[in-house]
């Protein structure tokens, strides 16, 4: 299992009374997948809706209510529980729940050891569209976030009323992405920027139709959120690809290998770290039909030019500033992967460049994985197995947070 800010940390789920509570039991799940150590405590409302034994089941471990706060450990449980905590989530956060802890109230298990916990704490609030919007809740809301809570919807949509409004619990997935995100801000990178670029870049020949390449951006992707578990602040310059920007990324959404160009010299100038990933097109139409070109007219003729040289321009700014510290390229191959990726390493002025045989059906373009060749400035060559695309993203974030330290 690869490893995460999420794994081995000891999180508390605090569970209350909304009919979200079934939703709780899917986060519960994913963390302990994720490799955390999960526990949980259900208000007796909460027990209405889901009981202790199906937390239980997918944590492996004792689920609490408020009959244990009184049972043969005491008193000492809460604390025991919230001093433990290294990440506190209430997830769905009724209402009633929120004005608890908002004025520090201490009447069941849950309050008492969010209390003693002190450790960073998300709230995913749950309730109907009117309770959430009524200014008592808004004002509960306003001292949490003001604590440095930090709270994570709710979301628009279909409610147990009956009604359509704001008040559904974020999905468990988008919790998961969270936690491991505020997991990470002491890693390696903490305080450190990094940009990374991901994607295949599109260049218009008219306005239906592009020349493009066949990156899915996976692995930019997964590079983006190996910079983030190291602590990172993770900048990530984007082609289209459809994927979800890892939580807390700040993501910059381009099209075009000039767009490109624009974001990376714009961002990467306070940068410590760019890792050019994106799959920047070479060539583009040296003008863009205006109008869609139509079969009836005849093949076309497509005349071609460069596009800019984005490492190019990084190099000769990094000249001048002496920033981005460290500059990591990649090279999608067919042949001759390493004489061509030493070549690029050169021209570009590189401190790694990253080289993959993207003819290989396993992996590459499109796959969940890769097999790739690590060069740096030094010549050493470093060859890696078939792994995961994360797995990938970890070592090469792993050998620029050691560029970095050195």
């Amino acid at each position: 299992m690869i490893q995460t800010p999420l794994t081995s940390k000891r999180i508390v789920l605090g569970v209350t009374g909304s009919i979200a509570a079934y939703k709780a039991a899917e986060l519960a799940s994913k963390l302990t997948q994720a490799g955390a150590l999960v526990d949980v405590v259900l208000t007796e409302a909460a027990t209405r809706f889901v009981s202790p034994l199906t937390f239980q089941s997918v944590t492996g471990r004792p689920a609490y209510t408020d009959a244990d706060l009184w049972g043969p450990q005491a008193h000492v449980l809460h604390v025991g529980l919230g001093r433990g905590a290294e990440l506190f989530i209430v997830a769905p956060a009724s209402a009633h729940t929120l004005a608890k802890l908002a004025s520090g109230s201490a009447g069941d298990l849950l309050s008492l050891t969010a209390l003693a916990a002190r450790c960073p704490l998300l709230i995913a609030p749950a309730m109907d569209g009117g309770m959430f919007d009524h200014p008592a809740t808004q004002e509960n809301l306003r001292i949490l976030a003001d604590r440095g809570a930090t709270i994570l919807g709710p979301e628009m949509g279909h409610l147990a009323s009956g009604l359509s409004g704001i008040g559904r619990m974020t999905e468990p997935a988008d919790l998961l992405a969270h936690a491991r995100f505020m997991l990470s801000r002491s890693g390696p990178l903490a305080g450190r920027k990094v940009v990374v670029t991901a994607g295949g870049t599109q260049e218009p020949l008219d306005p239906v139709r592009v020349l493009t390449n066949l990156s899915s951006g996976k692995q930019g992707y997964a590079l983006a959120q190996a910079a983030l578990d190291a602590g990172a602040e993770a900048i990530l310059i984007s082609a289209p690809t459809g994927l979800v920007a890892p939580a807390g990324a700040v993501l910059i959404p381009v099209r075009t290998a000039e767009e490109m160009r624009d974001a990376v010299t714009r961002t990467a100038h306070g940068a410590e770290a760019l890792v050019m990933a994106a799959a920047v097109a070479d060539f583009r139409p040296q003008r863009a039909a205006g109008q869609k070109i139509k079969k009836e007219k005849g093949v076309p003729s497509l005349h071609l030019e460069p596009t800019p040289d984005i490492l190019a321009a990084v190099a000769e700014r990094r000249k001048a500033e002496g920033r981005p510290r460290v500059v990591v390229g990649f090279a999608a191959e067919t042949q001759d992967v390493v004489k061509n990726g030493q070549a690029k390493l050169r021209s570009k002025g590189l401190d790694l460049i990253v080289a993959n045989d993207v003819s290989q059906a396993d992996a590459g373009f499109g796959s969940d994985n890769n097999r790739v060749t690590v060069i740096d400035s030094t010549g050493q060559v470093e060859e890696l197995p078939l792994l995961a695309k994360a797995e990938v993203a970890q070592h090469v974030i792993a050998r620029v947070a050691a560029l970095l330290a050195a």
